[in-house]
């Protein structure tokens, strides 16, 4: 693999890191000025909601510009975020670095065309399936380092994901070439229309080879984001655990994405039907959420986690490349944005919507849901044009 892919994927696990570190110690920063799930739910979603409305423009941008200078950006703004995180005093304060956060962590999309530009098409749902490798990773040292670092303060975890932000900035400033040529760069001017992240994903939706899969992308992540915002909250409720208890299962999560997205789909022979194989995931997806729900002891998490793993393991590269390959190479930042604006509203209104489940309906509630959404995606995969 070459350097400027490495250091790509680098900066994809930077990102998900950040994002890693805080999840064992967000709702016990939020309790310190609120005590209820919704506003674990909204410190969750205030990155989302900044990360839909940014995603579209920068994808755009870099079709423009060239993916190296967004990509740059993105990871100086990421690691400003964190430190004004871990120097918060205020709920306010909190929700504006998630805030800025969001705005910055657009760089997915812009890491996955980036990915796309430098690779065959036969060959993407293998490097995308590798971006889930990276995100296993960032799970597994994310949460752990941010356990580990929370027993010294809350805030350690925070300036610790701001200084290697502030080093992958410095590091790619040298290293980082450009993967988008100028002959192969999009013409058309930027326009007000390009930060609109709703007409986006409009026009995404309108394309009637890429219009189902991008809804299965939005009822599978609204569980998935669900479950990552709402988790600890679950298990301090039903198992009384704390952010260290939460920090091991997020690493176990991690180790299973690794083998299944880094060796697994890696392996996958290309003649495989993506279709059924995403379906296949999803469903064991599903089974893996109503294991969750059903779950009675700490240790019954176990086993029903490794099956949603393992579904979302298969699915999740599959569904993303499906997408770029049914798209122009002078589009794929801008599609690909689209799609990361819509899986940032999954992390709007899946964060919100397990909060007012679990309140409401109970701490399973989150999970039973997700399991039910699951197996709808997969029904609409089933059903989108066979191709790509």
């Amino acid at each position: 693999m070459s350097r400027a892919l490495i250091l790509v994927y680098a900066t994809i696990f930077l990102d998900v890191l950040g994002l890693g570190v805080l999840i064992p110690v967000l709702p016990y920063y939020a309790q310190q000025y609120r005590t209820d799930a919704m506003t674990v739910g909204f410190l969750s979603a205030a990155f989302s909601i900044a990360q839909f409305m940014a995603s579209p423009f920068l994808g755009a941008l870099s079709d423009r510009i060239g993916r190296r200078p967004v990509i740059l950006f993105n990871i100086l703004g990421s690691s400003f975020a964190y430190f004004l995180f871990g120097s918060a005093n205020t709920l306010w304060l909190l929700m504006l670095a998630r805030v800025l956060e969001g705005i910055t962590g657009g760089s997915i999309s812009t890491a996955q065309a980036y990915i796309a530009d430098v690779t065959p098409p036969e060959d993407r749902m293998k490097r995308f399936g590798l971006i889930g490798a990276v995100f296993g990773l960032g799970f597994v040292i994310g949460p752990a380092f941010g356990g580990f670092l929370s027993t010294y303060s809350l805030a350690a975890p925070a300036y610790a994901a701001g200084t290697l932000c502030l080093l992958a900035a410095v590091f790619g400033y040298f290293m980082l070439p450009e993967s988008l040529s100028l002959e192969k760069r999009s013409t058309a001017k930027l326009q007000l229309s390009d930060a609109n992240p709703f007409l986006k994903i409009s026009q995404a939706l309108s394309r009637d080879s890429i219009r189902a899969i991008l809804i299965a992308i939005f009822l599978v992540n609204v569980a998935f984001s669900a479950l990552q915002s709402n988790f600890a909250v679950f298990t301090l409720k039903r198992f009384q655990m704390g952010p260290q208890d939460n920090a091991w299962i997020f690493v176990y999560i991690g180790c299973l994405s690794i083998f299944m997205q880094g060796v697994v789909v890696r392996k996958m022979p290309k003649t495989l039907n993506p279709v059924t194989t995403c379906i296949t995931g999803l469903t064991a997806m599903s089974i893996g959420f109503l294991g969750i729900s059903l779950s009675q002891a700490s240790w019954h998490l176990y086993p029903a986690i490794a099956i949603m793993a393992f579904g979302n393991g298969i699915a999740a590269p599959m569904l993303t490349g499906m997408i770029s390959r049914r798209v122009g190479e002078r589009e794929q930042g801008t599609v690909l944005g689209s799609s990361q604006a819509i899986l940032s509203s999954t992390r709007i209104v899946g964060p919100l919507f397990a909060g007012f489940v679990f309140d409401a309906l109970g701490s399973g509630a989150p999970y039973w849901t997700g399991a039910i959404l699951a197996l709808a995606g997969a029904a609409i995969v089933a059903r989108a044009p066979q191709q790509g």
